[in-house]
Formats: C-alpha cells, structure tokens, sequence
C-alpha cells in the first residue's frame, strides 16, 4: 500500500475540510473573546439543514445556502447568550450540543418518517470539480473533490492575513484581548461579538453542508461524531491563529484517512475510528503541558 500517493492526500483533504471550517469558526469566536465549543451541535444541524434543503429543493447549493442561513440562526442561541447577556459560553455550548442532537432526531422522525439515517433515492450531493481533472498534480488532489475543499484554505488564509493586517481585524483582536479598552475607544463589544459568532456558525453549516453533501451524501443521526470537539481541539492547538488552523487540521484528516486505509487492510474498525480522537486527547494534553511550562510560579 503506498500511503503518500495523490489518492491519499485527496483523501486528507476530503476528511480535513469540515473539521476546518468548524475550526475556523471556533477562532474567529475565540478572537472575540467567547470560547465556543458549541462546534459540534452547529455543525449537526447544519448537516441536517443541507440535506432537508437539497431534498426538498432538489439543488445541493441551495441546500448549503440554508445550512448557512439556519446554522446561523441557531448560533445566535450562543452569541446573545453570551456576548448580550453574559452567560456563561461553556453552559450555552453544552446545551446547544444536547440540543442539536435531540432536534435533528426529532426532525428526522417528523419530517421523513425515518430514524437513524435519512439517505432518499434522488438525494442531489454537491458536484465535483471534474473540469480539473486532466490537469497534473491538481486533478487528482482536486478533481473528485467539490467547491468548497479547497475554499475552506483560501478562508483561512484570508482570515488569518484580515486579522493581522487590516484595521477591522486588528480591532477584532483587541474586543478579545482588551474588551475595556476597546470600548473606550468606542467598538462595541457586545455587537462585535455576536456578528461574529453568528458568522461563526455559518462557517458551521458550510462545514456540516460539506460533511453530509459532500463527503456522503447522506444524513446520519450524530454524524459528526466528535469533529466539533477536535476543531476545538485544533483552536487551542494554534492559539486560535487561523493561518495555522490547515496545520493543525489535516494532522486530524490524515488521522481519519490512514483509518480508512488500515480498514482495507483488515484492521478493527474500532480501532481505526479511535485513532483521530486518540490524536485529540494527545493534542490537548500537549497544549496544557506547553502553556503549563510557560505559565511563571506563583510568588
């Protein structure tokens, strides 16, 4: 087997993406100064809002498009929760997460007359990128792969070049950094960051869109299966700096891809399915133990 061919990179890509978008989500909060690990409820529902959407508009973009819409919606639960009324994020999160599976459930049996997995004969996924086929190198990372793998990057870096040069996201900065003084200056704090994190969790339903139409195309009861709690994971991992967020998270995609290949090879898949969460545990302690060392003794 010959781990580092262009089949298995494409493969990291694919398993990479909807943990970043999450991620990317989860910085852009942390910048503002509310910890929002509410990743994984967002991404749930966004997952099960983009396939409703394509199965009853039967167009996969327009089934991103209310992902976007309604996973934004449901993040304003967090974000005037916590940056309105100054709720506790962490309280917030937790609920949203028990919410979202119990929602997503319930919707399932109300709307489809179904549990566990909703995958309808017709269900539109998002297209491939085939015109990239033919081209080297690119067309076999990105050929079979759609739209929105490789824009997950491109809004990393975009995020990361908008917070460390412009105006705006150096003022971002400061509402996480020093929220008083950024109010003395006259940024509203509160407002930046609810917009934020309502941004936040349309980042979220990209990525729950990605997950459900994109690396399936099928709708299964908790299928993120604990990708939110690994993008967090990522955040702590790069200081919440979006232009090492794609680091950080294709350690996690070639985690779940390599999974994938010891299947093939026999493997238990109960093995394999530990091993991006094995990583997470490895990475958290990691992080306490790395700003543990830096943290000065108490006098």
């Amino acid at each position: 087997m010959q781990i580092f061919e262009l089949s298995f990179v494409a493969a990291v890509l694919l398993a990479t993406t909807p943990v970043l978008y999450a991620a990317l989500a989860g910085a852009l909060s942390e910048r503002v100064g509310v910890f929002n690990i509410a990743l994984e409820g967002q991404m749930l529902w966004g997952a099960f809002a983009a396939v409703a959407g394509s199965h009853f508009t039967g167009n996969p973009w327009l089934g991103v498009l209310i992902a976007i819409v309604t996973t934004a919606a449901f993040s304003l639960v967090l974000a005037v929760g916590a940056a309105r009324f100054k709720a506790d994020p962490i309280i917030i999160a937790i609920g949203t997460n028990l919410f979202a599976i119990g929602l997503t459930g319930f919707l399932l049996r109300i709307l489809f007359d179904v549990s566990g997995t909703f995958a309808p004969q017709g269900l539109q996924g998002l297209p491939d990128m085939t015109a990239l086929r033919d081209i080297p190198v690119i067309g076999p990372l990105f050929g079979g792969q759609t739209l929105l793998v490789p824009l997950a990057f491109v809004l990393c870096i975009a995020a990361g070049l908008w917070l460390r040069s412009t105006p705006g996201g150096l003022r971002l900065r400061g509402v996480g950094e020093h929220p008083e003084a950024s109010a003395s200056l006259g940024v509203n704090v509160a407002s930046a960051q609810t917009w934020t994190t309502v941004v936040g969790g349309a980042l979220c339903g990209i990525a729950g869109a990605q997950l459900a139409l994109g690396n399936v195309t099928v709708f299964t009861e908790n299928m993120t299966a604990g990708r939110g709690w690994i993008a967090v994971a990522a955040v702590m991992l790069v200081a919440a700096r979006p232009l090492w967020l794609p680091v950080a998270c294709l350690g996690f995609g070639a985690a779940e891809a390599f999974g994938f290949r010891l299947q093939g090879l026999g493997a238990p898949q109960q093995l394999t399915d530990a091993a991006p969460y094995a990583i997470t545990l490895l990475v958290l302690v990691a992080t306490r133990v790395r700003f543990g060392a830096k943290r000065p003794a108490a006098s």
